[in-house]
C-alpha cells in the first residue's frame, strides 16, 4: 500500500548526489576485469535538486508502494522504492517493500562509518565507493549475471549531517530504469566453493584496476608505478588460482588459455611498474591491456558454470567495436553493475558516471 509521509515528519537531511557507472570505479582509460577484461570508463557529473523544491504537495507520494522506513533501519537484503524513482534525490524518502514486488533499490550493505572529524567529501566518497563495490561484490558476486539496468548507489553523510552524528553508509543496487521484481542476491552461500574462489579473485583484481591515479601520468608517474605493481600482484593471485585448477578436466582448456593471457598482461604491468618515463608507462599499459580478451574470459566463466552473456560495458572490447551484448549471448543472464547531507551514488560496471 502506498503511504505518504506524514505532514509532521521532518524532511531527511539534504543530500548531494553522486554516481558512477562502471565496475572499474571511475577509471579513465582501459580497464581489465579480473577475469581480466578491458573496459573503458567514462565519467560525467550531475547535481540533484532538492526533493522538496520539486514537490508542491504530498500527492507525489501517493503512488509510492511500500512502507515509509528510516534509512538507519534498512539492512542488507531489504528492497525499497523512492518517490519518482529518483535514487539521486537529495532528500530521499525510502519505502520498504518485499523484493518479490516491483522495486527500485536493493540494499547490499548497511554500516556505520568511523567517528571523528568529517573527512571531507572527496575522501568520504572514495571510502564509500570502495566499500560499496566490495559490498556488492560479496552480495552479487557474478557481475555478468546482473541485468544491464542495475546500478550501484550509495547514501553517505554530508558535512552537515555528519556534524549531527550521521554515520550511516547504505550501499544499494538500483534498478529504477526498468521495472524489476526479485532479489539480485547471489552471495557465497548460493554458489559452489569453486565459483566463489574464482569470483573473489576476479573482484579483487577489479578493485586493484580501479586504483588508477586521477592525475595524468606525467604528473604522477610514481603513483602510476605503484598502481601497476598492485595490479600485477592481483593478477598474480589470479594466475595462482588458474594454475591450480588446470588439472581439472572441465577447466583445463579455458583456465590454461586465461593463464597464458594473464601472464602476458603481468609482464606488461611489471614493465609499467619499472617505467622511468610517462611514454614508457603508457606503452607498457597498452600492452598489458591488449593481452587480455573478452572471449577467453567468457569461455572460462562458462566452464565455471557462471553467466556468459558479455555485459554492455565489455561488449566489443575484444575487437575494438561497439558490439551488442546480445550478439554474444549463449542463453545466460546478461549484466553490468553498481550519497546522504548524505550523498547518493549510482554505479554499474563498465562506463563510469558521476551523477
Amino acid at each position: 500500500m502506498s503511504t505518504p509521509p506524514p505532514p509532521h515528519r521532518p524532511p531527511p537531511p539534504a543530500r548531494q548526489a553522486y554516481g558512477e557507472r562502471g565496475k572499474a570505479l571511475a577509471i579513465t582509460g582501459l580497464v581489465v576485469s579480473l577475469a581480466v577484461t578491458a573496459a573503458l570508463v567514462l565519467v560525467t557529473d550531475r547535481v540533484g535538486e532538492r526533493l522538496f523544491d520539486r514537490l508542491d504537495t504530498l500527492e507525489r507520494y501517493q503512488d509510492v508502494e511500500g512502507e515509509l522506513t528510516a534509512m538507519d533501519d534498512m539492512r542488507a537484503g531489504d528492497c525499497f522504492n523512492v518517490p519518482g524513482g529518483d535514487l539521486l534525490a537529495e532528500r530521499p524518502f525510502i519505502y520498504k517493500i518485499a523484493c518479490t514486488e516491483p522495486h527500485e533499490g536493493e540494499v547490499t550493505s548497511s554500516t556505520r562509518l568511523p567517528g571523528g572529524a568529517f573527512p571531507g567529501d572527496p575522501e568520504l566518497r572514495r571510502t564509500s565507493v570502495d566499500a560499496c563495490w566490495k559490498a556488492q561484490d560479496a552480495y552479487a558476486m557474478d557481475s555478468w549475471a546482473l541485468p544491464s539496468y542495475a546500478e550501484m548507489f550509495y547514501f553517505v553523510p554530508s558535512h552537515e549531517s555528519w556534524g549531527g552524528g550521521d554515520r550511516r553508509l547504505l550501499c544499494v543496487i538500483g534498478t529504477a530504469e526498468q521495472e524489476h521484481r526479485g532479489s539480485l542476491r547471489k552471495d557465497a552461500t548460493m554458489l559452489t566453493p569453486e565459483q566463489v574462489a574464482f569470483l573473489r579473485v576476479v573482484n579483487e583484481t577489479d578493485l586493484a584496476l580501479g586504483g588508477e591515479p586521477e592525475e595524468e601520468i606525467d604528473e604522477a608517474l610514481p603513483r602510476y608505478r605503484e598502481w601497476a605493481g598492485a595490479v600485477d600482484r592481483a593478477l598474480g593471485v589470479q594466475a595462482g588460482l588458474l594454475d591450480g585448477v588446470r588439472e581439472r578436466p572441465e577447466l583445463a582448456g579455458p583456465a590454461g588459455a586465461q593463464l597464458k593471457e594473464v601472464e602476458a598482461a603481468r609482464a606488461g604491468w611489471r614493465r609499467a611498474a619499472r617505467a622511468t618515463k610517462p611514454a614508457e608507462f603508457q606503452s607498457a599499459w597498452d600492452e598489458a591491456s591488449a593481452a587480455l580478451s573478452v572471449e577467453t574470459e567468457k569461455a572460462l566463466r562458462g566452464a565455471y558454470g557462471l553467466a556468459t552473456t558479455v555485459p554492455e560495458w565489455l561488449a566489443g572490447q575484444s575487437d575494438g567495436s561497439d558490439g551488442d551484448p546480445e550478439d554474444s549471448d549463449d542463453g545466460s543472464a546478461g549484466g553490468s553493475a553498481g550519497g546522504s547531507d548524505r550523498a547518493s551514488a549510482s554505479v554499474v560496471r563498465g562506463a563510469s558516471r558521476i551523477a
